[in-house]
């Protein structure tokens, strides 16, 4: 089943496309050391490798223009779509004011590329905790590593879930968390096959009408059930929505040969399975935030695309005025849904720029 479902995996990804465009000519990256970098103020910094996290090497990439500057911790979505073989794209022009640390999750891109699992496995490996766990150490590591007193927490889709596990259970570690496209729990999954079959009946399309009403009310135990419904909630998002330009998915060298694009696949298949479940029984059915309660020891910031058919942001809304926080702020989008667009990308840069980076002083 290899490849099993690509148009189906972009489910609940940042849209983090297969078919990648040309690769984009980066400068040749520096192999990430253990000990503490020395940085000195306009030094630059591009480093990558495996790092021991959660007991196996897990892919690790550290890009900026400034090594003093602020640091954003990307927690990527999926599960199993690192944002790694864009860096050099759409968040590059950030790196003049921020460094970032991307991390290919256990189970994902390069990560899975070294630790490999057969995607068919009916064995449950991955799990909320677990991956946080890791997202917990990676934190910890890029801390000392680039000497940081504190990280920026950036968790987006599936990231958006991690990111409030580690949040709660780091706060320490973090001066704030910024989740877009946030979910929440089962309302998620009722919410976004509720809207959809609205708009569906609404302009009369009796084919996706009736495959709709076939899936029913989550909970499914159809593995491929949640993939076709975000096949066809992202049909309807594309009506009322900006899309993304293509030349933000120009890949980078570390994903431009052969092995690595079959591991990207491969690391989807694996992680989707996981969150799904081969019997509806995935860790997708374990996501249930409030169940951490709502007192945050960081400012929490949500930015959500109004026309997001995934991460229902009513749902998400409900969720935001559940929590208590040094500072919150929740952050409606025109035009956007849950694929990143150009006014989901501006909005985070303000995010971070006037409400996120002041706290750091």
């Amino acid at each position: 089943m290899r490849y099993l479902s690509r148009s189906c995996i972009a489910s609940l990804s940042l849209l983090l496309p297969l078919s990648l465009g040309a690769q984009t000519i980066a400068p040749q990256a520096n192999a990430i050391g253990a000990a503490p970098i020395e940085c000195a103020s306009g030094k630059p910094i591009n480093e990558e490798g495996f790092v021991k996290i959660g007991g196996i090497e897990q892919w690790v990439t550290i890009k900026g223009d400034d090594c003093k500057n602020p640091v954003i911790l990307f927690v990527h979505g999926g599960p199993g779509n690192p944002m790694t073989p864009y860096v050099n794209s759409p968040y590059r022009p950030w790196e003049k004011e921020f460094t970032f640390v991307h991390w290919d999750q256990r189970g994902a891109g390069q990560t899975y590329g070294r630790n490999p699992i057969e995607p068919e496995t009916e064995e449950h490996i991955l799990s909320v905790e677990g991956l946080a766990t890791d997202g917990v150490e990676v934190a910890a590591f890029a801390t000392k590593h680039l000497n940081a007193r504190k990280l920026i927490l950036f968790g987006g889709s599936w990231g958006s879930v991690l990111g409030v596990h580690m949040a709660k259970r780091r706060p320490d570690l973090f001066v704030a968390y910024v989740g877009t496209g946030q979910l929440v729990g089962p309302d998620n999954d009722k919410e976004s096959y509720r809207k959809t079959l609205e708009l569906a009946r609404a302009s009369g399309d009796k084919k996706t009408v009736e495959m709709l009403e076939g899936f029913g009310m989550p909970p499914w135990t159809k593995p491929r059930t949640p993939g076709l419904l975000r096949r066809i909630s992202r049909i309807y998002e594309a009506k009322t929505t900006d899309p993304a330009p293509p030349s933000w998915w120009s890949r980078s060298p570390q994903y431009s040969n052969d092995e690595a694009l079959i591991n990207y696949g491969k690391g989807e298949d694996f992680s989707w399975l996981q969150y799904v479940g081969m019997k509806g029984d995935g860790m997708r059915y374990s996501v249930d935030l409030p169940r951490l309660g709502s007192d945050f020891q960081i400012p929490v910031f949500i930015i959500m695309g109004a026309e997001d058919l995934t991460s229902v942001p009513e749902v998400a809304k409900r969720y935001f005025d559940s929590i208590s926080a040094p500072q919150k702020e929740y952050f409606l989008l025109p035009r956007t849904g849950h694929d990143h667009n150009h006014i989901m990308l501006e909005a985070q840069h303000k995010v971070l720029t006037t409400k996120v980076r002041p706290l750091l002083r």
